[in-house]
């Protein structure tokens, strides 16, 4: 059973900012509530109220709603008008598709001064037969009822013929009632024997007959759709419960653990299986520091990684990842890495057994440079350097050094050329005497 809680009102208060002392205007329509309950204290200020497609039996506990102007209570399981009088500026009233079969109850609407609109479509009293005509003579405030405007004439005429549609509507109305109360007592007395069958099923069940329960099942199913029944409360919350029933089993279903056959991943003699479950791209590569690298490609943080020496398990949401490595690794020594914006998972797994390789030679550009045009080459760098110079000054660096003197503790001359470029070369004096070992003056 649903009640009506303080924190379903509030909830619906969102336009009012939570707030109920103060609301004009509720709706708790198709919430499956059974009674009608605190909203005349809570909500004193209440205009508008939506009730429809509920499972209310009786109309109570709104007679302090002195502003509630329209009230909706359509589909619900109402059989009589009542408890209105303290709705003083009542305007509309909303019953249809009720079970209202006592139409003098209608009656107990004539203080309600302000009432405008009254819909009783689809209730057992619209096919009574002078309904509308006795309606309009109990209640002269009304202009509209079931969506038609009511006429003067028709007023006029249904009030000078009052008393003979009163006497017919009663006699219509006390073989209802009679009937009503037969439906109840051929309800009541078939969930009895429903209630004693279905015990006596659950008591003296095998484990032999468990195998035909889902055919069972959906015999009941199609056998409680298909039998005949009067259209009555009854009837109506039976089906409520019937699928309220089926919501809450299908629920338990969903919640309950499936059995899911566990995959192989380390056979019986101790081999380790390669798994791919969550079929993710991954890479294996070996880089220069004797590390294995492995590289997964993902696109979730919720993960376990497990390194072991000869394999690598990634857990992902239950699923596994497994992979053998090619060589033996230090699980102690490996790095996991994953990038926050691609999802990439590296893991960096160093060999148990191998020697640190040499890092492998680098290209290095160097220019040679000529006469006739400048260009670049690229050369591997070997283990020592060699000086590069222009074949046309190989001439004259030759005699850097002369051949025969050694040269250690002396400064280096250079031979003078006969001419320079842009300089005009000076008379040598008679007296002048070239020492080979003094430098030239620059």
């Amino acid at each position: 059973m649903v009640r009506i809680s303080e924190d379903l009102i509030r909830r619906r208060a969102e336009h009012n900012n939570g707030e109920i002392f103060s609301l004009e205007e509720v709706s708790l329509h198709q919430q499956d509530i059974e009674r009608i309950e605190h909203i005349d204290k809570w909500c004193r200020d209440l205009k508008i109220l939506y009730l429809q497609n509920n499972l209310i039996p009786k109309i109570e506990n709104v007679g302090r709603l002195k502003k509630l102007e329209y009230l909706n209570l359509a589909l619900n399981n109402i059989e009589v008008i009542e408890n209105l009088e303290g709705c003083e500026s009542l305007q509309k009233l909303d019953l249809t598709v009720n079970f209202v079969g006592k139409l003098s109850s209608v009656e107990s609407l004539k203080q309600n001064l302000h009432l405008r609109e009254l819909y009783l479509v689809g209730n057992p009293c619209t096919e009574f037969h002078g309904y509308r005509q006795y309606v309009l003579a109990c209640l002269p405030q009304l202009q509209w009822l079931d969506g038609k405007e009511i006429g003067r004439g028709e007023r006029i005429q249904a009030l000078q013929e009052l008393d003979a549609v009163r006497r017919l509507v009663l006699e219509q109305e006390a073989d209802y009632i009679e009937k009503r109360e037969e439906q109840k007592r051929s309800g009541l007395k078939e969930t009895t024997e429903k209630l004693l069958s279905e015990n006596q099923n659950g008591t003296h069940q095998n484990p032999e007959s468990s195998s035909k329960a889902h055919t069972d099942a959906e015999d009941k199913e199609k056998e409680f759709w298909e039998k005949p029944c009067p259209f009555t409360p009854e009837s109506r919350l039976e089906a409520h419960r019937h699928l309220e029933d089926k919501r809450r089993a299908k629920e338990k279903e969903r919640e309950k653990p499936k059995n899911k056959t566990l995959r192989t991943l380390i056979t019986a003699d101790g081999r380790v299986m390669n798994v791919n479950e969550p079929k993710f791209d991954f890479s294996l590569t070996e880089d220069e520091n004797n590390c294995i690298k492995l590289g997964v490609h993902m696109d979730t943080s919720l993960l376990d990684v497990d390194v072991q020496p000869t394999y690598v398990r990634v857990t992902v949401k239950g699923k596994v990842f497994q992979l053998v490595l090619p060589a033996e690794v230090k699980p102690d020594s490996s790095t996991a890495q994953r990038s926050q914006t691609t999802g990439h998972l590296l893991l960096i797994l160093p060999l148990a057994h191998g020697e640190i390789k040499p890092k492998k030679p680098t290209a290095r550009p160097t220019s040679v440079t000529s006469k006739q045009n400048t260009k670049k080459e690229t050369r591997p760098v070997p283990g020592r350097e060699l000086l590069e110079v222009d074949p046309g000054l190989a001439g004259s660096l030759a005699n850097i050094v002369p051949k025969g003197k050694e040269s250690s503790h002396k400064p280096l001359q250079l031979s003078q050329p006969h001419q320079h470029c842009g300089v005009e070369e000076r008379p040598v004096s008679k007296d002048f005497v070239d020492d080979p070992e003094v430098p030239p003056l620059m």
